[in-house]
């Protein structure tokens, strides 16, 4: 028993070692942080990585087996020598079925940001993107750096000023589908010349999703660092939402409570992106909708524009969400942007520029991706 004893105690100190090592190091980077707010130095300030992700998971879970009496049948004629025996000490870990909230969740609200009367163009970012080669998507890595795809098989990071920081070859050697940044800052990327989701570590590609019978199309990262993909089959009589967690698929969106598919299935532009709410919000070009549902699945509304002041038909192309919970999704035929707020009320347009894609970065700045001009304009449409 002292035996056991001891390993039992051997293990849950190790255990306890490592949660005070987690807690240790939290400490650290709050006190880091808080250096950091009182650095004027701009090149700390720059140099620093976000470790949300790391510490947002727990430690695993121990779960410590008791040892366990055997018993044995008793020879009357040698009971002394047949008492029984005891199992060995069995000690397995385990991971967690859940997270800590994600800090964009409705658990942690942020200040109110009102929208202001007239949006301004706060820069104009030129890029290599122009007719030979238009700029159809960008994506945030920062407050200071976007990635881009055009109509060729590169992917390209810029900063504000229109420099070419890094240029990556997709895997394949032919034209990716859609971009996504994950929390982490990798950048993920769909194919689907060969029906792959790629996350680009460094100058790695590394695959990560192969389908078959479906084309990967659309791709966001979550707050808990899931992906979810759009999808379609090859034939095109169906299109779904798919969320994994690394390779592994955890869910499926495809239908509504009545048995009807939720999005259109086509090769058509199908945006995605995640709201502060968790809900999952896809702009369905030939649909011509924004269709949101809940983290579950459900479906909460549709939008379908706001009533009859469009001269031309609503045809969603991208979607993006900011930190009040506001959906903007770029209307390639009336060249707007309309603003929603969560629950799909109609708050106001942003008509001066001709959207295709759109992202917004960690102040709410809304970047445009041109696709005529090969511009990105950097847009301020709060307060």
């Amino acid at each position: 028993m002292d035996e056991t004893d001891s390993k039992h105690l051997v293990v849950l100190n190790k255990h306890e070692n490592e949660i005070k090592r987690s807690i240790s190091e939290i400490t650290q980077c709050i006190a880091d942080l808080k250096k950091l707010l009182n650095s004027n130095d701009v090149s700390h300030v720059s140099a620093y990585k976000s470790r949300i992700a790391e510490f947002r998971r727990l430690p695993p879970k121990l779960t410590v087996s008791l040892p366990r009496f055997t018993p044995q049948k008793i020879n009357k004629e040698q009971i002394y020598q047949q008492i029984g025996s005891l199992s060995a000490l069995s000690i397995k870990t385990e991971e967690h079925g859940y997270t800590m909230d994600s800090p964009g969740a409705e658990s942690s609200p942020l200040p109110d940001r009102p929208l202001i009367d007239v949006p301004r163009i706060i820069t104009d970012i030129n890029t290599e993107y122009g007719e030979s080669n238009k700029l159809c998507i960008v994506s945030c890595l920062s407050d200071d750096e976007l990635w881009t795809r055009g109509q060729d098989n590169m992917l390209r990071l810029y900063n504000l000023h229109g420099k070419l920081v890094k240029s990556i070859q997709t895997k394949s050697g032919k034209t990716p589908q859609d971009i996504a940044v994950t929390q982490s800052g990798e950048l993920v990327y769909t194919d689907s010349n060969d029906r792959t989701v790629n996350i680009v570590k460094n100058t790695q590609i590394q695959t990560v999703i192969r389908l078959q019978g479906w084309y990967p199309l659309y791709v966001c990262s979550t707050s808990s660092g899931d992906l979810l993909v759009v999808m379609v089959t090859d034939d095109k009589k169906q299109a779904k939402v798919v969320r994994y967690s690394g390779s592994t698929e955890k869910q499926t969106i495809q239908y509504d409570d009545k048995g009807q598919p939720l999005y259109s299935s086509d090769f058509f532009p199908k945006y995605i992106s995640e709201n502060k709410n968790l809900d999952i919000c896809v702009a369905d070009y030939i649909a011509g909708a924004v269709v949101v549902v809940n983290q579950a699945g459900k479906l909460r509304f549709t939008y379908t524009g706001p009533p009859s002041t469009a001269k031309k038909p609503f045809n969603p192309v991208s979607i993006t969400t900011d930190s009040q919970g506001r959906i903007l999704t770029s209307d390639l035929n009336n060249h707007s942007i309309h603003i929603l707020d969560q629950d799909g009320q109609f708050l106001r347009y942003i008509d001066n520029c001709h959207p295709w894609d759109l992202c917004v970065d960690t102040r709410d700045n809304l970047f445009v991706a041109e696709c005529e001009t090969g511009k990105v304009k950097k847009i301020q449409y709060y307060m």
